[in-house]
């Protein structure tokens, strides 16, 4: 893992504090499910939703595929999708940049892949904007985690899931073209980094313990 990433994730892990209760019980189901699946044999699959796939599922997706090699969880597939297409914004990937990620954007399209590097030794993310119900998925065996609060009230059901868990961000989208743009992109960024970085220390330790079994 590239040192300043390291370094970045690790000053995250040391705020758990900062981290309601609510939300530990949300993302200790997420958790659990985790540990069940690695401990099983089999892969663990996350979905993280939400509407346009732009920002905040992005951020979880990139973030819990890098919080699982750091953890040492190779059986951990992270992937995101929305409700509809738009593209991986771009204020979303500076972000990253500045938690240390390096990204590679290939093409020029509207709806362009980046290549999200955690450290040279380890798989990039292929990170762009698609739907949930996207082809390239495994459309069964996975757990739903939704990102945001619309997303939830859109897909009542998820086809395939084994389990659905709520898990909402405030929409960094608000400070679009404002003042205060990046610093709330990167108050976003330190906040997923910071339960999805609890989330996978905990399936890492087998302390996941307030799942409900499926």
């Amino acid at each position: 893992m590239y040192p300043d990433l390291d370094r970045y994730l690790k000053a995250r892990l040391a705020e758990s504090g900062l981290i309601p209760e609510d939300r530990k019980k949300a993302l200790d189901q997420v958790a659990a499910y985790v540990d069940e699946r690695t401990r099983s044999g089999g892969p663990a699959r996350l979905v993280f939703i939400c509407t346009h796939n732009a920002r905040r599922s992005q951020m979880a997706q990139i973030w819990a595929h890098t919080a699982a090699r750091f953890f040492g969880l190779p059986g951990v597939a992270a992937l995101s999708g929305g409700t509809e297409v738009t593209a991986f914004d771009t204020r979303a990937v500076s972000a990253m940049v500045r938690a240390g990620f390096q990204v590679d954007r290939q093409g020029q399209e509207d709806n362009p892949v980046y290549l999200i590097h955690a450290g040279n030794k380890l798989p990039p993310v292929h990170a762009f904007s698609k739907t949930y119900l996207d082809p390239s998925f495994q459309q069964h065996g996975f757990c739903a985690v939704l990102t945001c609060s619309s997303a939830d009230r859109d897909c009542p059901v998820i086809p395939g899931a084994d389990r659905r868990v709520l898990i909402p961000y405030e929409d960094p989208k608000s400070a679009d073209g404002t003042d205060r743009e990046a610093e709330v992109y990167d108050e976003r960024c330190r906040e997923i980094c910071r339960e999805i970085g609890w989330l996978f220390a905990r399936a890492a330790s087998g302390q996941a313990t307030w799942a409900v079994r499926p």
